[in-house]
């Protein structure tokens, strides 16, 4: 297994918050040079040039990654041969097959399936003999209360089996499927909602608390710097999916 990324170039899509951020930090911190794509222009370039004042070669670009001509552009702008790839595209709903309505579930799926797939299909040519692609999708919720994130996170579990074989044996694909964990992707709740929801996943969870983003983007280099994986969902919720 690698320890270093020295020489290597990693592209983290929504690397400018979050888990995508803390992936990024220790990436940077092991010899990493970075590609940082978020959606907000300004914010990219200040957290690119935040890595650089640390001496860490970093790029940021702003651009919404979902859509498959944007990112076309923004990966034939990076000169070097990437090496590694991920992704934090994907996002969060509540409501069941009946409660949610149709456009709700329709939109989970499309936000994680399908531009994960998206991804991947601009992706994956431009990765180095040896690289790997590393998508995101989510563990802890449930069919009944979060029907059409729960089906767009099985459908990245198919994905990665899928592109696993095709890609095979230049790429390894794999997936990591993190459970609620406090980031930056719940700032349009208030303080005392947030802390509602964190007290209610640690009560489930067998360890007793929730994670913090820097043990969830470890699994992430794992994915990355493992030389025989492949085709996997690394799931990361402290023991959750065994009591529920």
């Amino acid at each position: 297994m690698r320890q270093s990324f020295d020489g290597q170039q990693v592209l983290i899509v929504g690397g400018t918050s979050g888990f995508g951020l803390e992936i990024a930090r220790l990436a940077g911190a092991a010899g990493a040079s970075l590609h940082l794509v978020g959606r907000d222009p300004q914010k990219a370039a200040a957290v690119a040039a935040a890595f650089a004042e640390d001496g860490i070669a970093a790029k940021g670009y702003g651009l919404d990654a979902s859509q498959p001509a944007a990112l076309e552009i923004c990966l034939d702008s990076i000169d070097a041969p990437l090496t590694h790839a991920v992704s934090m595209l994907g996002g969060a709903m509540g409501g069941g097959f009946l409660e949610a309505n149709m456009d709700t579930i329709r939109n989970a799926i499309e936000e994680k399936f399908f531009a994960a797939l998206k991804l991947a299909r601009a992706v994956v040519p431009r990765l180095a003999d040896g690289g790997s692609l590393t998508l995101t999708a989510g563990a802890g919720g449930r069919p009944d209360n979060a029907s059409g994130a729960i089906v767009g996170n099985a459908n990245i579990g198919l994905l990665v089996q899928g592109l696993a074989v095709e890609a095979a044996p230049k790429l390894r694909v794999n997936a990591v499927a993190p459970t609620w964990t406090p980031t930056p992707l719940w700032r349009s709740m208030d303080a005392e909602q947030v802390e509602e929801i964190r007290a209610r996943f640690a009560g489930q969870i067998p360890l007793g608390r929730v994670a913090e983003p820097e043990e969830v983007a470890e699994a992430y280099l794992f994915a990355m710097r493992c030389g025989f994986l492949t085709g996997q969902v690394l799931t990361i919720d402290g023991g959750l999916e065994l009591v529920t």
